[in-house]
């Protein structure tokens, strides 16, 4: 078990959200990821945005934190920088990782009850505050 951080980042009625094909399996995430010696839960959150997505993002009021496999800490973020989708995590860099495939997207708020979204409470939070 190992606690994560995550950006929940919101414009124009979209939320990002990071769509992972796996094993014959498609669903989306939250970009985000454990929290490493030293860090914050917002201090990851903001790192992991940057790994995965390529933007600089200012992690803010906590949303949700959910228990899953140790404790999930999902916050609001304000991006400050960069464009979404030039992340530089092992997950893009690795070829021999073989967990998948990644790829960061915007999702219209109306698209959340429609889609495999993990963890299932938080996208149905950011509907039911901001869709």
């Amino acid at each position: 078990m190992r606690d994560r951080g995550s950006a929940v980042l919101i414009k124009d009625k979209r939320v990002v959200l990071i769509k992972r094909v796996r094993e014959e399996s498609t669903y989306y995430v939250f970009p985000g990821g454990g929290i490493e010696p030293g860090e914050t839960p917002e201090q990851a959150a903001e790192r992991e945005a940057y790994e995965e997505l390529g933007v600089e993002i200012l992690a803010k009021e906590c949303l949700a934190i959910v228990q899953h496999n140790g404790t999930q800490f999902f916050f609001l973020a304000e991006l400050l920088s960069g464009d979404i989708g030039v992340g530089i995590g092992e997950e893009f860099t690795d070829p021999e990782r073989n967990r998948g495939t990644y790829e960061p997207l915007w999702v219209a708020f109306e698209q959340l009850p429609w889609l495999d979204v993990k963890p299932r409470e938080v996208a149905e939070k950011v509907h039911a505050l901001y869709g």
